[in-house]
């Protein structure tokens, strides 16, 4: 296990929103002290926690993070470098796999013992592995708040299958450990209704948000590529589909390319796939990189995922005006709104193929308008800032649920804990 030892919060907070103090005493008597526990320091995930780790800091809260030592390589220790100004209570990274296995009992008592040493008050797991360390560590002491935000994960992890089954029946143990739900769509929010019920504690809907730089207009970079892929290089992704639908509108005598960026354990596949289908000068594959440079290199952006919950690259690309090309899964049609009608039906190459081809024969002026006025409406729904007061209001409203003898407890022991923590 490695502790990082966190350096001095005086960068990139002045860039921020800060969350305004609540009336509520329950939100601002005393400052939260937060762990975040979650697996893998990349992707969706992982930036929605950097966000509300720089709000809660932000707003006073000491934060710390435990997350995966194996996965992310020289970009995961970069960002977390980069984080680490707003993470009073530090960085624990240890070893844990992405799927159940005998070394989650060793990651359950480390994530026990680092709470407890930084006298956590708040467990607040994400995604499945992390919601199952945040809410069965065995903290003693002080009662702690277990809170767990999904994104996804074994919610839509093949469905009607007798492991999503038996996924979902664990999911309705561990409901009975959590005190707040923090679903980040209203998608997942339902699935978890329908496979696991009312069990467990209380329920919010907290969208995802993004900062207000994101909605800065592009320059186009020059000679683009016409289609854009950005995420994980999996066949879930509906990867597939794309590289069919490319084939599709190149033998229809449309000589467009791809530039797929991301990487993913199926990357090997796709790209045999592409040299299979005749496109191999089509397809240009790279890796991960931050995503409003490698938006101005694209035409249009296409995301053909099969399951979604909230995916971040699509607020991205909308925020952005960038003009956008997605199934209808997921949380997806949350983001479109009322234009949810223009997604296209998972799974269905010829819908995508078709999906594509009427974006690019339409008129420049029209289509730039459509794309902007979906920029505005998500500018209006999904604020990093409602993000940040919506999950501490969360916990609050967690904390106010607790019998009055358990609040209590909790401030003996933060009154307790050193700052040398």
């Amino acid at each position: 296990m490695r502790v990082l030892a966190s350096r001095p919060a005086e960068r990139r907070l002045e860039t921020l929103p800060v969350v305004a103090p609540s009336s509520n005493p329950a939100e601002t008597s005393t400052p939260n002290r937060i762990l975040h526990v979650f697996r893998a320091p990349v992707g969706g995930l992982f930036r929605h926690v950097a966000d509300l780790a720089r709000l809660q800091a932000a707003a006073g809260h000491p934060v710390g993070i435990v997350c995966d030592s194996n996965t992310g390589g020289e970009r995961a220790e970069q960002a977390l470098a980069d984080l680490a100004p707003s993470l009073r209570l530090g960085v624990t990274r240890l070893p844990m796999r992405r799927n159940p296995h005998l070394s989650d009992l060793a990651a359950l008592r480390a994530v026990a013992r680092r709470a407890e040493a930084v006298g956590a008050t708040i467990l607040h797991g994400h995604g499945a592995k992390g919601g199952v360390y945040a809410r069965l560590a065995p903290v003693y002491g002080a009662r702690v708040i277990r809170a767990y935000t999904p994104h996804g994960g074994s919610y839509n992890y093949r469905p009607g299958t007798m492991l999503h089954r038996l996924y979902m029946g664990i999911e309705g143990l561990l409901a009975r450990r959590t005190d707040v739900f923090l679903f980040e769509s209203e998608y997942v929010a339902g699935r978890h209704r329908s496979y696991v019920g009312s069990t467990g504690g209380l329920r919010r809907i907290v969208h995802n948000g993004i900062s207000e730089a994101e909605f800065e207009p592009l320059a186009r970079a020059a000679d683009p590529f016409d289609l854009l892929y950005v995420g994980e290089l999996r066949e879930a992704k509906g990867l597939p589909f794309l590289l069919d639908a490319l084939a599709r509108l190149r033998a229809a005598g449309r000589p467009v390319r791809l530039l797929m960026v991301g990487s993913g354990p199926d990357a090997e596949i796709l790209k045999a796939k592409a040299a299979a289908l005749g496109l191999s000068e089509a397809v240009a594959f790279e890796p991960a990189q931050a995503i409003r440079p490698v938006l101005a290199r694209g035409r249009i952006m296409v995301v053909p995922s099969l399951a979604e919950s909230l995916p971040y690259v699509v607020l991205e690309a909308a925020a952005a005006a960038q003009p956008l090309v997605a199934t209808n899964v997921g949380g997806i049609p949350e983001i479109f709104g009322t234009a949810a009608s223009e997604l296209v039906r998972p799974s269905d190459p010829q819908a995508l193929t078709s999906a594509i081809a009427r974006v690019l024969d339409e008129d420049p002026e029209i289509c730039r308008a459509r794309f902007t006025a979906l920029s505005a409406s998500v500018k209006q729904r999904f604020s990093m800032h409602r993000m940040g007061s919506d999950v501490l209001s969360g916990y609050a409203a967690a904390l106010r649920a607790l019998p009055q003898v358990a609040q209590a407890r909790l401030e003996p022991a933060r009154a307790g804990i050193a700052e040398s923590v």
